[in-house]
């Protein structure tokens, strides 16, 4: 089971993450919604698409950016379609 952890709390745990370019990605229902917050902020991958992010929150700590999915992503990516990934301080184990 992978797990997503920031600051001692689970951000995401699941069976059915999907591994892409060294990344873990997990299902959208098994993300806890309540630590995440919508960003504006976006970025272009060449073969993805547009990827946006989440502030990541916990006991009213915010880490900027910390997670990021692809609500429309390119068809070579179409098996991520809203799985969301972490990075920047949360921590990814299996």
């Amino acid at each position: 089971m992978a797990r997503a952890e920031g600051k001692g709390k689970i951000l995401a745990e699941s069976d059915h993450v999907r591994m892409v370019e060294g990344n873990v990605y997990f299902p959208p229902d098994s993300v806890r919604r309540e630590c995440l917050q919508e960003s504006s902020t976006w970025s272009i991958c060449p073969w993805k698409g547009k990827a946006h992010y989440y502030t990541v929150v916990v006991d009213e700590e915010e880490n900027p950016d910390a997670a990021w999915y692809y609500p429309e992503p390119r068809p070579a990516a179409k098996q991520i379609c809203n799985y969301v990934a972490f990075w920047k301080g949360v921590k990814v184990a299996d």
